[in-house]
């Protein structure tokens, strides 16, 4: 009998529930196949759980994801909860929950479907042979660097600081390097060794590092250089590690690459196999309620925590299947749909992608 695994599910805000519900679906599916077995527990945060407890990321939260083998997650944040208090941001609850569990590196993979490519605003010239793998840096640098506001002769000024020692940056190099040995042995590593003194020891780490992967080519590319690439030449990236803010932003424009957002899965990881799965999209309060998100992404999470924390590959390889599958059929939800009189809402998706599942 399969070991059981034990998974938090979170499902957030917005079209957070909704996207989550067809990969819990996926998750029946896979015990159905494959004869694997999980065990789910649904908790509260982000936005949702500020209203019902006060508090972004309840100390509840994080025992049910301590607990867990893998954390699931929708979406979190919306305009309601933008003007809080910084403690009680949804946004302070997802750095409270990435430094409580220790995930320090995401990881988003950024792919082209052949038959979504017209879904790009890029040509699709310039698309073909797009596969590459942002791993960003998640606990240190600007985000949890010392902040505040002080009066000056020139009025109000504000300060965040950028930090990083040398241990943040050694640890997410080697999963960098790693991933690239697995794939096609090519590493950019994203600084602005130019003007930043971070960047510098960033590069400086990275070189020392590189040593002990003579196999893997390491290229360092300048993070405003590395923005233009990504758009003017994306085929030739294939692992690209950065720190904190610039792989927010970097990944973000990745994932345009593919036509719309709600295409890609990321994951959040530390040291051992833990990590926690979620889409790389948002919270979409604009169309929650409404029946029309893509549930994809969410579903290539799952797909991704198959693989990298439970070493489940051939069910990651019937999710994967299947998606190509029913996207190769025409099916179309309306981020991604051409001819948006065609859509289909987000069950139809999932259940599609549940049905194409085989072994």
């Amino acid at each position: 009998m399969a070991d059981v695994k034990k998974i938090a599910v979170i499902a957030g805000d917005g079209i957070g529930p909704e996207v989550v519900a067809e990969a819990e679906k996926v998750l029946k599916r896979t015990e159905e196949l494959f004869g694997y077995q999980f065990e789910t527990e649904h908790a509260l945060f982000g936005g949702i759980a500020i209203d019902q407890t006060g508090t972004p990321l309840p100390e509840e939260t994080l025992k049910v994801c301590q607990s867990a083998d893998a954390v699931l997650l929708g979406a979190v944040g919306g305009p309601k909860w933008d003007n809080n208090p910084k403690e009680t941001r949804p946004e302070t609850g997802l750095l409270g929950i990435r430094k409580a569990l220790g995930l320090f590196s995401n990881i988003r993979p950024a792919f082209i479907f052949d038959c979504l490519k017209e879904a790009s605003t890029l040509k699709p010239e310039v698309l073909e042979g797009t596969d590459l793998i942002v791993v960003r840096e998640l606990t240190g640098g600007i985000y949890f660097g010392e902040k505040f506001r002080r009066e000056t002769a020139n009025g109000q000024e504000a300060v965040d600081t950028c930090a990083y020692n040398v241990s943040e940056i050694e640890r997410i190099a080697r999963q960098a390097f790693d991933i690239a040995r697995t794939r096609r042995k090519k590493l950019a590593s994203v600084d602005k060794a130019n003007v930043l003194e971070t960047s510098r020891l960033w590069r400086e780490t990275v070189n020392r590092i590189a040593v002990d992967y003579p196999d893997v080519e390491l290229e360092h590319v300048l993070v405003d250089n590395c923005a233009m690439q990504l758009l003017r030449r994306p085929s030739s990236f294939d692992v690209i590690v950065t720190e904190n803010m610039f792989g927010d932003i970097l990944s973000d424009e990745a994932a345009m690459l593919t036509g719309s957002i709600g295409m890609l899965a990321s994951a959040s990881l530390g040291e051992g196999s833990f990590g926690l799965y979620e889409p790389v999209h948002g919270s979409a309060p604009d169309i929650a309620g409404q029946g029309v998100s893509n549930p994809i992404a969410t579903i290539l999470s799952v797909a991704l925590m198959f693989r990298l924390t439970f070493g489940y590959h051939d069910a990651a390889d019937s999710i994967e299947r299947a998606v190509k599958e029913v996207l190769d059929a025409g099916n179309r939800t309306g981020d991604i749909a051409v001819d948006k009189s065609k859509a289909i809402g987000t069950l139809a998706m999932g259940q599609l992608i549940v049905d194409a599942m085989r072994k």
